[in-house]
């Protein structure tokens, strides 16, 4: 959602009381990071174990084991507090559940497309997931839920996880209860792009997987991008971004409070205010100073909301609109009077909340069910968040019977002479001999064709 120079023309007709004030790419297309990427994929290829056993070493400090055994995730939760247990185990439930209800709505189908002739489709699941559990600064508890959670959920055999290596457990506890929870089959202490290596070539006393899952870093999202094509992935995720869309009936210390909720994720981390009014603007670019005076995250969210940070004034809720799908947020936050117009018209956002009691931390905790791995960079134009459809291949079939042949073989005879392709022709052709194409089946075929055109 980084608003670039050529962003802030097309929208320079409406009224900015705040610009970001950088205008650069994202830090995953830094041609360093790719490059460095690069040499380390091709050093885990040739190598293999060794090298992401060196690559631990020098970027973890962790030369242990490699992976957490079953005993040690089920003990995982003693070593957290009541309460942060409770919450997570809440938080995996109702992502488990809205996550059932997903696969519910997903159903097989056969319908008859002509007669004797039938078409179908079939759900079924990848077979292998390599998911990568972030745990830097700020571990994301709840990413276990939304990938290894959710594909368990579609119906994903064997699920792999990989988490960086600490302290005395071989990771962080939360993530591992997090994980014990999601019913990983094995975890790994492993980080960064050897993580997603050894998961994508099958170093992990592992086949290699077929999708890699999980947000991360600049580095895992470079590798992620690296390895698309031999694996699947869910998206590229960049940095955390927010949008708010207010009008005067908005609460600004509230508005503020949910910019910031987003902008502490990363100094890069874009948080917008789109409002149609100015007065509502202005209280919250001021009370987003006053918030950050005493914010323990400062030193993060400040620099996010002075670099990346935005407050635009429009005209209307058309305009609104206009701006929203504009800017295309990974999370976007409705606080008006209007919050169903908004719903029925905005297109490109990665997770929509509705009304002031809906802030995004609900759902970065998975407390509220729905998916955090969303897509950011713009990328919401054309494409949606992690969900047990994406793990999920949706296969057609189809089934003829010998007297649908007239319904199909004539018109794929005709077109494939048209194209010159005599093989696919003839395919047809020998289908209409069998049956005899004297036999009158096929009399009323031009006639039938038109009908169904």
């Amino acid at each position: 959602m980084q608003i670039t120079h050529d962003e802030q023309q097309t929208l320079a007709p409406f009224q900015w009381i705040k610009k970001p004030a950088v205008d650069g790419p994202p830090a995953q297309r830094d041609p360093k990071v790719v490059e460095r990427v690069s040499q380390m994929l091709k050093e885990i290829e040739n190598k293999g174990m060794d090298a992401v056993r060196a690559y631990g070493r020098e970027l973890d400090g962790w030369s242990g084991d490699l992976e957490i055994g079953s005993a040690e995730l089920k003990k995982s939760g003693d070593a957290l507090p009541a309460d942060v247990r409770t919450a997570l185990e809440m938080g995996y439930e109702r992502t488990h559940r809205f996550a059932s209800a997903q696969r519910d709505h997903l159903t097989d189908f056969e319908i008859e497309v002509a007669p004797g002739v039938a078409g179908g489709q079939r759900y079924v699941p990848v077979s292998r997931v390599g998911a990568y559990l972030p745990a830097g600064r700020f571990p994301l508890l709840a990413s276990a839920f939304m990938t290894v959670g959710v594909a368990k959920t579609a119906g994903v055999p064997t699920v792999v996880a990989c988490t960086p290596p600490s302290g005395e457990h071989g990771a962080h506890p939360a993530v591992l209860y997090g994980a014990h929870l999601s019913r990983a089959d094995r975890v790994f202490a492993v980080g960064g792009v050897q993580a997603l290596g050894a998961m994508a070539f099958g170093l992990l006393g592992e086949a290699p997987v077929d999708m890699l899952v999980g947000a991360g870093n600049a580095f895992v999202t470079e590798a992620k991008r690296q390895l698309f094509g031999r694996v699947g992935i869910d998206l590229l995720a960049g940095p955390s971004e927010v949008a708010v869309l207010a009008d005067d009936t908005a609460d600004p210390v509230w508005v503020a409070a949910d910019l910031l909720g987003q902008a502490e994720h990363g100094p890069n981390s874009p948080a917008a205010l789109i409002t149609t009014s100015e007065k509502l603007g202005r209280a919250v670019a001021a009370e987003m100073d006053r918030q950050l005076e005493t914010l323990p995250t400062r030193d993060i969210a400040g620099p996010a909301w002075r670099d990346f940070g935005s407050v635009v004034v429009v005209r209307d809720r058309e305009q609104a609109v206009a701006v929203a799908d504009i800017l295309g947020p990974e999370h976007l936050e409705i606080q008006t009077a209007q919050d169903d117009y908004y719903l029925r018209n905005l297109t490109n956002y990665g997770s929509l909340f509705i009304g002031p009691w809906s802030t995004v931390a609900y759902s970065d905790k998975g407390i509220a069910g729905t998916n955090h791995v969303l897509p950011t960079g713009k990328t919401a134009r054309y494409n949606a968040g992690l969900s047990v459809s994406r793990f999920l291949k949706p296969l057609t079939y189809q089934r003829t019977a010998k007297e649908g042949t007239a319904a199909l073989a004539p018109a794929v005879e005709r077109i494939s002479a048209f194209e010159g392709l005599a093989a696919h022709g003839a395919t047809a052709t020998i289908r209409i001999d069998r049956i005899g194409r004297a036999s009158g089946a096929f009399d009323a075929v031009p006639e039938a064709l038109r009908e169904q055109l």
